[in-house]
């Protein structure tokens, strides 16, 4: 009985606490600086459903707890690895850790989906079984934002004659070129782009990507890498996106994708810029937008783009970003349309969604659309592959009359800093058909420049 009385009176102070704890609902030494959540938070609902799984199974009641810890973690053979005899294990290898204690002081660990769909109660506490993803990032370097008024441009192929006068149609202020870095490559070797953009009265955006089996390499890739964008900024590239589609496993390690990951990659370079030319716009890599990866969000092919975001603002991402880069290009409605669409109602079908997906994961930074057309397979003499078909019946009119109705909304909604189209003048069609998204038609046409226009100069 005296053991007992002995073990209330410790309890009553944790008690007191743990009460405070479930009324605020708030993490205890979990991150360096613990966010406040509330109920629609996807690490809060996660949280809820772990404790509820670690409850059945043990027969305990964790309404009220000591503390909890939670990390973002990578489960080294799936999520299901801390448990034994499980029937058919799940090839879940992303998502959140926790670690709760209860109020007599046992432990218990508990994994979640980033959705908080598929749960585990693991047998005990483990460690070493679930890695973190993210390190210590270094401090952010003052530089300046991504201020000022929305502005359009365009991804070209070759900056001729004819393309400066298609963009100046549009009303486009800037230009995109892709940038693909090799370690030891001199910045300097992109200067031409850059020069060449400012002569023709253009800013320039430079999307820079490299080898996906590298970029892991935090010690030795990431700060050569770095050391590049910086150069670029340097030069004069008034915007940097750093990598392209980084939530899947075409430009980034099957396995190892996931934003905190990226985030690594991100923060040095987001130094690197703003040391070199604090107005450099730094973007993030726009991901994939996608669903591909169903209800738990990952998988080691990839991560759905939400998902990935997520991962990125709980890793710190929003302080070394100066703007949310996004793609749109699946769309087959007009951009004012925010359901509808034969295909079901995903959100990366509409331009009003997609743009939301971006801006509310970073505390309002603003959005910058690295890459935003419609496939129209008009003029061209063999049909679309079958993985784009689905853009089959949309007119190259549609494609003019849409793009102009976005750059209005994103002109006028207060969330879009940049629109650059994909893309002005590629002619290739193929497996992949960047011409079908090209303002330059076949015919030699460009109606899409003059709806822009229209838009851009009021």
């Amino acid at each position: 009985m005296q053991n007992i009385l002995k073990t209330l009176r410790r309890a009553l102070p944790i008690l007191a606490v743990a009460l405070m704890l479930a009324l605020i609902v708030a993490p205890a030494a979990a991150q360096d600086a613990a966010p406040t959540f509330t109920p629609s938070d996807p690490l809060m609902r996660a949280f809820s459903a772990v404790r509820q799984a670690l409850g059945t199974r043990f027969n305990t009641d964790l309404t009220y707890v000591s503390n909890y810890t939670w990390e973002q973690a990578e489960f080294i053979g799936g999520i299901d690895s801390c448990a034994e005899n499980v029937e058919d294990p799940r090839e879940l290898y992303y998502g959140w850790r926790f670690v709760i204690t209860d109020l007599l002081g046992n432990q218990y660990e508990g994994r979640s989906s980033f959705d908080s769909t598929i749960t585990t109660a693991c047998d005990e506490v483990t460690t070493g079984a679930a890695a973190p993803l993210s390190g210590n990032l270094p401090a952010p370097v003052a530089g300046g934002a991504a201020g000022g008024a929305f502005e359009l441009g365009g991804h070209v192929l070759d900056l001729n004659a004819g393309t400066v006068n298609l963009m100046n149609r549009a009303g486009m202020k800037w230009v995109k070129h892709q940038v693909r870095y090799s370690p030891g490559q001199d910045p300097a070797g992109t200067k031409a782009l850059i020069d060449a953009a400012h002569a023709q009265g253009f800013k320039v955006l430079l999307g820079v990507v490299g080898d996906p089996a590298l970029v892991t390499d935090v010690a030795g890739f990431a700060p050569q890498f770095a050391s590049f964008v910086g150069g670029l900024a340097a030069l004069g590239a008034d915007a940097i996106e750093v990598w392209n589609e980084p939530n899947i496993d075409r430009e980034w390690p099957a396995g190892s994708i996931n934003g905190a990951n990226y985030t690594q990659l991100l923060a040095p370079a987001y130094n690197a810029i703003k040391s070199a030319n604090p107005n450099t716009i730094v973007i993030s890599g726009a991901p994939a937008p996608t669903g591909f990866f169903g209800a738990a969000g990952c998988a080691a092919g990839g991560c759905n783009d939400d998902v990935f975001m997520q991962q990125m603002a709980a890793a710190g991402a929003a302080q070394y970003l100066d703007c949310v880069g996004l793609h749109y290009n699946e769309g087959i409605v007009p951009p004012s349309q925010t359901s509808g669409d034969p295909r079901g109602n995903y959100p990366t079908y509409f331009f009003s969604s997609m743009t939301n997906r971006g801006y509310s994961q970073f505390g309002g930074k603003p959005v910058c659309f690295t890459e935003l057309g419609y496939l129209s397979p008009q003029g061209f003499d063999t049909p679309l592959p079958g993985s784009f078909s689905w853009a089959a019946n949309t007119t190259v009119a549609q494609q003019a009359a849409w793009l102009a109705e976005a750059a209005t909304m994103a002109a006028q909604g207060g969330q879009v800093r940049l629109m650059i189209v994909w893309n002005v003048d590629f002619p290739f069609w193929g497996s992949d058909p960047a011409g079908g998204f090209a303002m330059f038609r076949p015919d030699q046409s460009c109606p899409a420049c003059d709806t822009l226009g229209t838009v851009m100069r009021g």
